[in-house]
């Protein structure tokens, strides 16, 4: 049972990043020794329905048969939308197969996912989140301006963490005031940058230059860097970025994720159209970004109560 082409499929024709590719052989592994050490099937045609149902509620159970089915949690029960995700990187395996000819069908087509219940996103208000900019922005050494940079090109673009690793200095365009973010599946997106955002970023640059000369070595256009002026990968920048979001009280997520969800309930709140915020974001798909008109509600509930006639009666 082997995965080599489809996922060298995923990488150099889908375009995936190393990290969706990375989770794709991941899943695909531990359902592969599930099927080997558990169910005793080891070709992709001899899977049928009944095995990946077995897989699914093993995985949901937390029941581990023999050596199958060891996962990251311990053999903890997962959650329905990790499951979800294993059977979505089945399922496109499956289709794969189907198209190349190895497969006639899918065992996956006679499977229900779990359902996911449905969660707001996390999102810092505008009031907390310029707090939050005004404190960060007193920092005069490197380290606290980069963080700060961290949360200001987040809050002000959207951009999820990974597309903040990749992010590279020819990127910004200050004359033009607009930055290019290159997202999933290598999309491009274009974001415009406010006035603040222009200066911040020309300053960030001053520093970035001295650090990359004071290091010596250090030959790279990533925007953002460590102290050491190396590029800033995915953990790094959580890691900092967590650190700073501990001055909001009563978060209950810290990750560079909850500035992107800011950005879009921000923009939402103050008038933007859902298709805008869509192309802002990059999402494919528009069903994607309604999930931001639920955090909208209250900012609703206060246009209601200021403009229906009834409201001033009661």
């Amino acid at each position: 049972m082997e995965t080599d082409d489809f996922l060298a499929y995923l990488c150099n024709v889908k375009r995936y990043s190393p990290t969706t590719v990375a989770s794709y052989a991941g899943d695909l592994c531990q359902f592969i020794e599930f099927c080997e050490k558990v169910e005793n099937v080891n070709e992709w045609g001899s899977v049928t329905p009944l095995v990946v149902r077995h897989f699914e509620v093993a995985l949901m159970s937390g029941e581990r048969k023999g050596e199958g089915v060891k996962n990251e949690k311990g053999g903890k029960p997962l959650s329905a939308k990790t499951v979800r995700r294993k059977l979505s990187a089945l399922r496109s395996l499956y289709r794969y197969l189907q198209r190349e000819g190895k497969v006639e069908s899918s065992p996956l087509d006679l499977i229900i996912p779990p359902k996911v219940g449905k969660k707001l996103p996390v999102f810092i208000s505008d009031d907390e989140m310029d707090k939050l900019l005004d404190k960060q922005m007193e920092h005069v050494e490197f380290s606290g301006f980069r963080d700060f940079m961290f949360l200001m090109v987040a809050y002000y673009t959207g951009m999820r963490a990974g597309e903040l690793e990749n992010l590279k200095v020819l990127d910004v365009d200050l004359a033009a005031k607009v930055i290019r973010i290159t997202g999933k599946g290598n999309k491009q997106r274009i974001v415009p940058m406010l006035d603040d955002f222009v200066e911040a970023v020309r300053v960030y640059f001053v520093q970035r230059k001295f650090v990359m000369e004071k290091e010596g070595g250090c030959n790279h256009s990533f925007f953002f860097i460590t102290d050491a002026g190396r590029p800033a990968n995915e953990k790094y920048i959580y890691r900092h970025v967590h650190k700073c979001l501990e001055d909001v009280k009563g978060l209950p997520k810290r990750s560079p994720h909850v500035l992107r969800h800011s950005f879009a309930t921000a923009l939402l709140n103050n008038g933007a159209g859902i298709e805008a915020i869509q192309k802002l974001l990059g999402h494919s798909s528009l069903a994607a970004t309604q999930v931001y008109t639920h955090n909208s509600f209250e900012k609703l509930k206060q246009v209601y109560n200021q403009a229906h006639p009834r409201a001033y009666k009661c």
